[in-house]
């Protein structure tokens, strides 16, 4: 399997919303920003009757035997504020070579706590496993967030983000067995598939096609072996849109908005720069592509 390409994939997750064009900081689109993912501290979720939450749950089958075994991992955006821009370091906490064929008898329970200038958050993930028959495994990643905080009630959704996962999403990597597909799975694996409970995420195959050995439990909605286009010059963090779209977009802002696009951090700066110098046959490229062409069939045969 391509580790390349389930980074890939991870980190188009990771970034997806972190700024948007028109790539300033006064556009309205960026006032709201980490709307994927979030886990708050469970003060401010209780403050909000719910409607914010401090955990997310990924529950799905591992199909294998004695010797298989899984790697946890959980990756997710601590926010940090800065002169310019609300901006972010990217954290990852693991859970590394757990044996199911014994089955975990206890939970296997990752603390973690990272502090970013003044804010500090705390967490953990726990894995655990249950068999349902001799070679289908059921496992459940629970990742939450328990950051304790004081008046909780008048905080604003900017002024908990520091103290929150953003883009939080999990990476399962299965040794000696194979995940079953959430989406399409087999006929006798159909009702212990409707028994999983998956809760603020996703769990979707990645990999080349046919592949089962890892799966990327998300936020963001997507389906078995999601790709992203060989096309694609960079991050433009905005999955929803056409890299073309954008790339003119901003060939066409004003120097007064390229200056402000400056202004807004690392990323804007690096997608403005890497923009105004796409040489001309790559810019082509992105008007379109015809992929997976088949031959029609005969009407009279």
């Amino acid at each position: 399997m391509s580790s390349e390409l389930v980074e890939r994939i991870a980190n188009a997750v990771l970034y997806e919303g972190y700024i948007l064009y028109p790539y300033r900081r006064s556009s309205v689109k960026n006032q709201r920003r980490f709307n994927f993912g979030v886990l708050v501290p469970p003060a401010y979720s209780d403050a909000q009757s719910g409607t914010e939450t401090a955990s997310m749950r990924t529950e799905c089958l591992v199909r294998g035997g004695p010797a298989t075994s899984l790697e946890i991992r959980v990756r997710f955006l601590q926010v940090i504020e800065s002169e310019s821009f609300q901006d972010a370091v990217e954290r990852d906490v693991r859970i590394t070579d757990r044996l199911l064929g014994g089955v975990l008898v206890r939970p296997r329970r990752a603390e973690f706590s990272f502090s970013a200038g003044e804010n500090c958050i705390q967490g953990s993930v726990e894995l655990t496993a249950e068999r349902l028959e001799e070679e289908l495994f059921h496992v459940s990643v629970q990742v939450t967030n328990s950051t304790a905080i004081d008046r909780a009630e008048k905080l604003t959704r900017d002024e908990i983000l520091p103290q929150s996962l953003a883009a939080t999403h999990t990476i399962l990597a299965a040794r000696e067995g194979e995940f079953v597909s959430m989406l399409d799975p087999p006929d006798r694996f159909r009702e212990a598939a409707a028994r999983c409970r998956n809760a603020g995420t996703w769990p979707v195959l990645v990999g080349e096609h046919g592949e089962r050995g890892t799966m990327l439990s998300s936020p963001i909605i997507l389906y078995d072996y999601p790709e992203v286009a060989a096309e694609s010059p960079g991050d433009l963090f905005d999955a929803t849109e056409i890299d073309e779209i954008l790339t003119l977009r901003i060939l066409t802002l004003t120097e007064e908005e390229k200056r402000e696009m400056r202004e807004s951090g690392d990323h804007a700066r690096r997608i403005l720069a890497r923009t105004e110098t796409l040489p001309e046959e790559q810019l082509m490229k992105l008007h379109g592509a015809l992929r997976g062409l088949r031959p029609m069939k005969d009407s009279q045969g």
